[in-house]
């Protein structure tokens, strides 16, 4: 998860979670990589906060079963080797030219379509919980 609190900017991973209403030790097992399992709820929690899909959070790495180069549907939560530099990208840029690549980015973001807003089942009954 790592990749995702870089990209949206988020330094201490940690306290933002803890502020979000996660337990200390919760927070520091997510922040640390050491989460085996997450309750859909709190996958909803994070993408909710962290404005991402669930696919986002997670990551594969193959067994030693696998064999390379076999196609497989879980293939896509591969990350290695895919290290978020926008962030290190946005401070190299040029102050001058830092408007013109905003710019560039929403009219970029303005064609994809909207993200689909996913609920947890056990909220069908509650729509209006708060999160967080």
């Amino acid at each position: 998860m790592k990749r995702v609190f870089q990209a949206r900017g988020i330094e201490r991973p940690y306290s933002f979670l803890v502020r979000a209403g996660f337990s200390p030790n919760h927070a520091t097992r997510v922040v640390n990589g050491r989460v085996k399992q997450l309750n859909l709820d709190d996958i909803e929690r994070l993408c909710v906060l962290l404005k991402c899909m669930p696919n986002d959070l997670l990551e594969w790495t193959p067994g030693k079963n696998f064999i390379p180069g076999q196609e497989h549907p879980l293939s896509s939560l591969q990350r290695v080797g895919q290290d978020n530099p926008v962030s290190r990208i946005w401070y190299s840029v040029p102050i001058d030219r830092l408007q013109e690549i905003e710019t560039l980015v929403r009219k970029e973001l303005e064609k994809q379509p909207p993200t689909p807003v996913v609920q947890a089942a056990s909220q069908s009954s509650s729509p209006d919980r708060p999160i967080g």
